[in-house]
């Protein structure tokens, strides 16, 4: 059981706690958490001029700098259902079917596998592949990463969004293993035209990180994320940290605009290579910044392909790891680079008196910090708003932030002009959240709701329309629900306890609202996966009105929904389940209506053989083609009968 907590609690908080690692400080006592201020105006401030912004990223990166340079960031969690025909790609009619899940209708999000009912696209394993819904054959391949970079495997991420007969391969932090080798944190999106034979028309590789992006029609709006590229040196004799700092912010004064401004190049379908770097005239800042990140958003629109504009970058001197986007706004946003130690995930992980909160080097400290008790920022979110209403270069707009840390994107939403954000704030004694609401044009402050889930931390958000619905948890599961109708005056409404928690909230329709999360003990410790249908068509008083659970079982539905599918049409619902007991693990297939849940099956994928033993492949997506189940593993994908899920199909893509 402990071994299934840590496998669902990794997934969420490893890159956090990396950072924070990173960060420790070997002080006596813990440091003092300052007040956050938002009395001060953040909002766009233009450079008049490269030489004025080549002296601003200087003097605020010099200011921010460390003995060991710029540190880095909390890495991006990294996380549908909409009927669609496409005749235009296939010339013929799509049979219904869904996609994977996305946030927001119309919003489309990158993910392992896309379709448009005639055609599925997933790549595995380096190699893109095209297979007919109708025959259930591959009917294309293309191999994306060059023989050499194969040799003993292939490890690294690679996301699809398609639109038509043009698709966008996003690789990200990809790296050949054993034999070859590649740099990490590498990022690559290629240009694909499926129509025939597929071929690589466009390949464009951004200098820095993908965070993540977002497709509208057919532009995608892709945001990446770099450090300054400054070599610091490396002292061979052994000396303080202080005058390490003091070498490192002489460096920084003296680098180049160069420096700061992120580097692109672009290769075209005849393979020439063009190398650019985003103009100092297309770098806006916030009025409070660090000069240690850029946020860089590039436009491609999949039907005209790269044109002479490339991508038609625009640049702004912050941070961010977490994008929400909707038709007209791009949103990003920029947790706390640091972990609070507190963290209440589990009741056995309450941090013993030799804990100590982490601190940032990059971050400033207070003027005047007390030797035994030096003082850190607040935990505080930022958030930046880009205008995407038009073709070409997105519009830069305003900047804001509020106080506590992000859980994901879904803690985002933007409705009748105001954007409605929901955060923990922790400090060394305890936590509670609240949710903020902004002017979206302004990111000022309109309202606030406070003091949910005292000693917790926030598990899942859902915004649907004027209603809130925020999930706490250490111990026991408070579904809140907030009524958001006056912007100036959000209020709690309601309050749901029971065991265990929800990770992810989806709207079911009908005053219903599905939960998926792991059920716990009434001391707070998890015993499985859980699938709950809750009544919330009384905002006062939200109940359960059914229960799925999956003993010893976790789900990457949890911390990833794209993982999660529920057909309307039917009420179908899947998830992917995950155990360390024989038979745990597969597709579990349920029924959701007015009333309650109920279990249909499992659908497992057929065992493989490696080498001396067998395994059974972890199902991560699931897709309804029209009377069939398309579920889909690394190692192939298998289609049932979405009636009595007996299997019709099984198409192996290793």
């Amino acid at each position: 059981m402990e071994g299934m907590k840590t496998l669902i609690r990794t997934a969420l908080t490893a890159a956090a706690l990396a950072t924070a690692a990173a960060a420790c400080t070997s002080s006596a006592q813990a440091p003092v958490p300052g007040k956050l201020d938002l009395s001060k105006d953040v909002r766009l401030v233009a450079y008049s001029s490269c030489d004025d912004m080549l002296a601003g990223l200087r003097q605020k990166a010099a200011e921010n700098v460390g003995p060991w340079g710029f540190g880095g960031g909390i890495q991006p969690f990294a996380a549908r259902e909409m009927l669609q025909s496409d005749t235009a790609a296939t010339g013929k009619a799509a049979p219904e079917h869904s996609t994977t899940n996305v946030h927001e209708a119309g919003v489309d999000e990158p993910d392992l596998v896309k379709t448009d009912g005639n055609r599925v696209f997933t790549v595995t394993n380096g190699t893109l592949r095209v297979i007919d819904t109708a025959t259930k054959k591959v009917t294309a391949k293309l191999d994306l990463i060059e023989k050499k970079g194969r040799d003993g495997g292939y490890m690294g991420g690679a996301d699809l969004l398609v639109s038509g007969d043009r698709a966008l391969v996003v690789f990200r932090g990809a790296m050949p293993m054993y034999k070859s080798f590649a740099p990490q944190m590498t990022t690559s999106y290629i240009l694909v035209d499926l129509a025939g034979e597929p071929k690589v028309i466009g390949t464009v590789r951004p200098q820095g990180e993908h965070v993540d992006a977002r497709m509208v029609g057919s532009t995608v709006r892709i945001v990446t994320r770099s450090q300054p590229d400054i070599k610091f040196p490396q002292p061979k004799d052994q000396i303080g940290e202080e005058q390490l700092k003091k070498i490192n912010q002489e460096v920084v004064r003296q680098a180049p605009a160069d420096a700061w401004l992120p580097k692109i190049e672009i290769t075209g379908a005849d393979g020439t290579v063009k190398k650019d770097a985003v103009a100092c005239e297309r770098v806006s800042h916030p009025a409070e910044y660090t000069g240690t990140s850029l946020l860089t958003v590039h436009s491609l629109d999949l039907a005209q392909g790269l044109t002479s504009a490339g991508t038609d970058p625009i640049s702004l001197a912050a941070d961010g790891d977490t994008v929400y986007g909707t038709g007209q706004a791009l949103y990003v946003a920029s947790n706390p680079r640091w972990w609070w130690p507190i963290e209440p995930v589990m009741i056995d992980d309450a941090p013993t008196s030799s804990e100590q909160a982490p601190v940032d080097p990059t971050r400033p400290a207070d003027p005047t910090p007390s030797p035994s008790k030096p003082v850190i920022p607040p935990e505080e979110t930022e958030l930046h708003r880009f205008d995407v209403s038009q073709a070409g270069a997105p519009r830069y707009v305003a900047s804001g932030k509020v106080p506590g840390r992000l859980l994901n994107q879904y803690s985002l939403s933007e409705f009748e002009g105001n954007l409605r954000v929901a955060t923990t704030l922790a400090d060394q004694k305890t936590s509670s959240s609240s949710v903020y609401v902004l002017k979206a044009d302004s990111l000022q402050k309109v309202g606030e709701a406070g003091g949910l889930g005292k000693g917790e931390r926030i598990y899942s958000v859902r915004f649907i329309g004027p209603i809130g619905y925020v999930v706490t948890f250490r111990q026991v599961d408070p579904l809140y629900t907030l009524d958001l109708r006056d912007p100036a005056a959000p209020k709690v409404t309601g309050e749901l306890k029971i065991t265990g928690y929800s990770a992810y909230l989806h709207p079911a329709g009908d005053g219903r609202l599905i939960g998926v999360g792991q059920e716990a003990s009434d001391k707070g410790r998890t015993l499985g996966t859980q699938l709950s249908l809750f009544d919330v068509s009384d905002p006062a008083a939200p109940r359960r009105l059914s229960q799925m659970f999956q003993k010893d079982t976790g789900s990457e539905a949890e911390w990833d929904p794209h993982a999660f599918l529920y057909w309307p049409k039917t009420g179908l619902t899947v998830i992917p389940v995950t155990g360390y007991q024989e038979g745990k693990s597969g597709a579990m297939v349920m029924k959701v209506d007015q009333n309650g849940v109920t279990q249909v099956g499992m659908v497992k994928h057929p065992k493989q053989q490696q080498k001396d033993y067998a395994y059974q492949p972890g199902i991560q997506r699931s897709m309804v083609i029209g009377d069939e189940l398309w579920t889909f593993s690394y190692e192939g994908v298998q289609v049932n009968d979405m009636a009595s899920l007996d299997s019709k199909s099984w198409i192996p893509l290793t």
